[in-house]
């Protein structure tokens, strides 16, 4: 077990990213077509093809799942991995031809200091090319925090970033989250190093140091980042199990919990935050509703344990006024 959402059989990630843009993207590639839903619990989401995740719509598998920088101007990069995928002859069939399915959802990274002129009508976005780019780089090994889609993200306080984790449910699946951490809000404990998701913490991955001896009425506070638009957390969750749309569906919606537990604040009405949910099935299926409730919980519990993951390993970008980085800030 790498502590990565690889960990789970028949999945494999790409990154790229652009440092001077200081935006990224990162993909979930499938090695074949694979089940997913989606739970979209924000406000404000910037989303591509995920209607027909929903349990009620005809196509039943994904190719690969994008995670993405730029606003609406990264919504390109899913054009680039479609291509990717192409030239592998990957995609639903239609008559002779296939066409890869790839839903996508995108932060706003637009204001973090990196030089964008696409954003202002002065040449190209480069997401198209960031999305091939990944595609073509997946593979079991992923660099968290600045990098992929979180190369560019922030919290209200730090630094955000690209976090993982994994663990083996209780019901003997394999389950893993991925996830770009751009909150409105922190994930940490109002200006201390304390993480809100340190009761999930394993093996000390996010620093080891518990919760706070006290836990004060300014610590709960609510402090938010920037203005309208500026924020979205957006993740995967994958398991190796055999699941229903519909029951990818439900994992997602209890996903959901790992950003409330380690977010704070979530799901506000100008957050993105959306989870994707995705099933492998290469270990067989959960015996019945309380063995899918097992991998409920622990997609919740490792989607927490990958955000605070996210933002414990980023380094802050090098422009003026820049978030730091929680290692800048605490590791010393």
């Amino acid at each position: 077990m790498r502590n990565l959402i690889t960990d789970v059989r028949g999945l494999l990630v790409g990154q790229a990213h652009d440092p001077g843009a200081a935006t990224g993207v990162t993909v979930a590639l499938f090695e074949r077509p694979t089940v997913a839903s989606v739970a979209i619990l924000g406000g404000a989401p910037g989303v591509r093809d995920t209607a027909l995740l929903e349990p009620e719509m005809t196509v039943e598998h994904v190719d690969a799942i994008v995670l993405s920088g730029g606003s609406a101007w990264g919504l390109a990069a899913a054009d680039g991995v479609m291509a990717h995928l192409a030239s592998q002859g990957r995609g639903f069939p239609v008559g002779a031809l296939r066409v890869p399915i790839v839903p996508q959802a995108i932060l706003f990274d637009l204001a973090n200091g990196g030089a964008k002129p696409w954003a202002a009508g002065d040449g190209e976005a480069p997401y198209r090319e960031l999305g091939r780019r990944a595609a073509a780089d997946a593979g079991l090994d992923i660099a968290l925090g600045t990098a992929g889609a979180g190369f560019g993200a922030t919290t209200k306080t730090l630094k955000g970033g690209l976090g993982s984790a994994s663990a083996r449910a209780a019901t003997g699946h394999v389950v893993g989250a991925l996830v770009a951490v751009n909150a409105v809000g922190s994930a940490t404990i109002g200006d201390g190093p304390h993480f809100w998701a340190a009761p999930y913490e394993q093996d000390g991955e996010f620093g080891g140091l518990g919760f706070p001896a006290a836990i004060t009425p300014d610590d709960l506070v609510l402090r938010y980042k920037g203005g309208a638009g500026r924020n979205t957390t957006i993740a995967l969750v994958a398991t190796d199990a055999v699941l229903t749309k519909a029951q990818c569906k439900r994992l997602a919606l209890a996903a959901h919990d790992g950003l409330a537990r380690a977010l704070r604040p979530s799901h506000g009405a100008l957050d993105g935050d959306i989870v994707f949910a995705a099933a492998t099935g290469h270990s067989g299926a959960p015996s019945d509703a309380f063995a899918l409730t097992e991998l409920c919980t622990t997609a919740a519990d490792v989607l927490a344990r990958a955000v605070a993951r996210g933002v414990h390993a980023a380094t802050a970008l090098p422009f003026q006024a820049a978030k730091p980085a929680w290692r800048d800030r605490f590791s010393g």
